[in-house]
């Protein structure tokens, strides 16, 4: 080297015995729960979780008849419940057994703590492995359709979080929103999936009218078909792509918007807002569910589900933006972010809500 070029040396470290066993410790933790977050999965796929909380313990072979199932592979699967320490194994008697304790995490019967609902997105994301290694080396992103079951697990996942709290926790936190609906506005959903909670509000308000956009048009076909089932006639779902709102000469007026989820995988996300402020009454509220998190990493730290939101982010939010040459701004985009993104779009008063029970999201309510 000639000239002025600074020479960098690195200090050498001597390596802790105890950290590294300690880490190479919690390294077979994470392989040991990663596979159970398969078999959870696959428990509750299978209903084998439903099944055996209304049982008392049993052998495989009776687990396996009433759930309608092949005996040898619930007899595997059960060793994998056995030795994960979600089910009680009796050796003597052979039979099996899920403790209450447990099923109310792991059964539908119990949606709003079904976690089993969250272990589907392991083997989801698992299924682009591929994919999402190819965009490492190349760049680019994965599309929506990759993705063959996303939309039946976050309808599912919508199912247990948003919808039952809409009447209770959600719309409160607009003071006044109730009142509002029943007596009759325009509502618009951006990014609305299986339509699963503009479905219910439709159902709760029925002098409101209710519009769902998103741009997969199996997930609207579901919404619409919802809707038939649930005679809600005040409902109207679209293909649609929420960045062309801000284009469109009358985009509404509506009182109320909503994303639940849905801002942070945008192929422009800031267009996507723009848009909707564009398509706001004067006197609406626009009232958004994000991921609760900070927009630097080690703000996120102490997040209890951290690195699962890392994960799904990576694999799925923003590599789906990605493959539109969209932003990629992922799921963990953060609050600082959130609110300079909502400002620049035109919302003048912002608020942040949060709501006890619920430590994964923020609650932005904005109003022009």
């Amino acid at each position: 080297m000639t000239g002025n070029a600074e020479t960098i040396t690195y200090e050498d470290h001597e390596t802790d015995p105890g950290a590294a066993d300690a880490f190479g410790e919690r390294m077979v933790d994470l392989l040991n729960s990663g596979a159970l977050s398969l078999m959870l999965s696959v428990g509750h796929r299978t209903g084998l979780f439903d099944t055996m909380s209304d049982m008392p313990p049993a052998t495989s072979a009776q687990i396996a008849e009433k759930a309608g199932l092949d005996e040898r592979y619930v007899r595997e699967w059960l060793g994998a419940m056995t030795v994960g320490a979600i089910v009680e194994n009796n050796a003597e008697r052979g039979t099996y057994y899920l403790p209450p304790e447990h099923a109310a995490s792991l059964c539908r019967q119990s949606p709003t703590d079904n976690m089993a609902v969250f272990a589907q997105y392991i083997p989801l994301l698992g299924a682009v492995e591929d994919d999402i290694v190819h965009c490492f080396k190349h760049g680019g992103g994965v599309p929506y359709e990759r993705f063959g079951r996303f939309h039946d697990v976050m309808a599912e996942d919508s199912g247990q979080s948003v919808v039952p709290a809409l009447e209770t926790h959600i719309l409160p936190l607009v003071p006044g929103l109730t009142k509002r609906l029943e007596q009759g506005i325009d509502v618009l959903d951006v990014g609305c999936g299986r339509g699963r909670a503009l479905n219910r509000l439709a159902k709760l308000f029925p002098r409101s009218r209710f519009t769902g956009y998103d741009l997969s048009e199996d997930a609207i076909r579901y919404a619409s078909q919802e809707a038939r089932a649930l005679g809600n006639n005040n409902t109207a779902f679209k293909v649609f792509d929420a960045s062309r709102l801000e284009l469109a000469d009358k985009p509404g007026p509506y009182h109320l918007i909503t994303t639940f989820d849905a801002v942070h995988d945008q192929r422009d996300p800031l267009s996507v807002l723009r848009g909707i402020r564009k398509a706001l009454a004067d006197d609406g509220v626009y009232l958004a569910q994000d991921i609760k998190g900070s927009s630097h990493h080690h703000g996120d730290r102490d997040h209890p589900i951290g690195p699962l939101l890392y994960t799904i982010s990576c694999m799925h939010c923003m590599t789906v933006s990605l493959a539109q040459d969209g932003e990629g701004l992922g799921a963990m985009w953060g609050r600082e972010k959130a609110l300079e993104y909502f400002r620049t779009a035109g919302f003048r008063s912002i608020k942040v809500r949060e709501l006890d029970h619920d430590f994964q999201n923020y609650w932005y309510v904005c109003h022009p």
